[in-house]
């Protein structure tokens, strides 16, 4: 048979796999096209989304908004955060207007957050005058850490003097002193005039109404703010002119 492609009546495995590998090339080359065609789908939503966070005006930073302040006005607080009006809100570096804010000595601490779509927010926290010092016709107002918050030339009202030899952060009098009065509660604070501290074990809280309670050493605040309130409850200890607690377990009045 002339028009036959055998030999000893078998067929040639290459006559008979064509057709079926044509077959399965023409099956696969529609999901090759496919798949071609959804990474170029894929590729333009990411270039596109690209080009709207960081060549776009769609997205950039137009508006600086300023929380939590009382003592600082907003518009120093906006100043010295340089926020980079016009730039991609991306490529803020928040870190950097932290800190520059940071460097504030009324700030405690600040958060800087992204509002989308183009303002960005400083959530300040401030610090808390907690006491007075003074030195020749100038009040510091010191927070619980020792920083100096304001300094005024009049006593400010309602803070009591802290009396010191050396009133600083390192100092560790003025620690323990502030340790003190950052424990008192609102119902001893508000009549609290002044508190001195000779040495880290020997502060002393002195009342508006003249009773002066010899507090002692920092430690165990709970356990003596029971015993004033146990004093106060009786007769003896209302008409006390001084209370030493600096050692719970043996308390005598005056």
């Amino acid at each position: 048979m002339a028009d036959t492609d055998t030999t000893a009546g078998i067929t040639r495995p290459e006559a008979s796999g064509r057709p079926a590998r044509a077959l399965t090339l023409a099956r696969r080359l529609p999901r090759r096209w496919k798949a071609v065609g959804m990474a170029l789908v894929v590729a333009g939503v990411l270039g596109t989304a690209a080009w709207v966070l960081l060549g776009s005006r769609l997205l950039v930073v137009r508006h600086v908004e300023v929380t939590g302040v009382k003592l600082i006005p907003r518009d120093r607080v906006v100043a010295v955060a340089r926020v980079p009006l016009g730039t991609p809100m991306v490529r803020l570096h928040t870190g950097a207007v932290g800190a520059r804010v940071a460097g504030l000595q009324e700030v405690e601490s600040v958060r800087v957050q992204r509002r989308w779509p183009a303002t960005v927010r400083l959530a300040v926290t401030e610090r808390v005058p907690l006491v007075v010092v003074g030195r020749g016709n100038r009040y510091y107002q010191m927070d619980r850490d020792g920083v100096i918050v304001i300094t005024t030339s009049r006593r400010p009202p309602g803070l009591p003097a802290m009396v010191v030899a050396n009133p600083s952060p390192a100092d560790p009098a003025t620690a323990a002193a502030l340790k003190v009065r950052g424990a008192l509660p609102p119902r001893f604070a508000r009549r609290l005039a002044s508190i001195e501290a000779g040495s880290p074990e020997a502060v002393t809280l002195r009342f508006k109404a003249g009773m002066t309670v010899v507090w002692g050493a920092a430690e165990r605040a709970g356990e003596k703010i029971r015993l004033i309130d146990a004093l106060l409850a009786t007769q003896a200890g209302r008409s006390a002119r001084k209370i030493d607690i600096s050692s719970p377990e043996v308390v005598t009045t005056r």
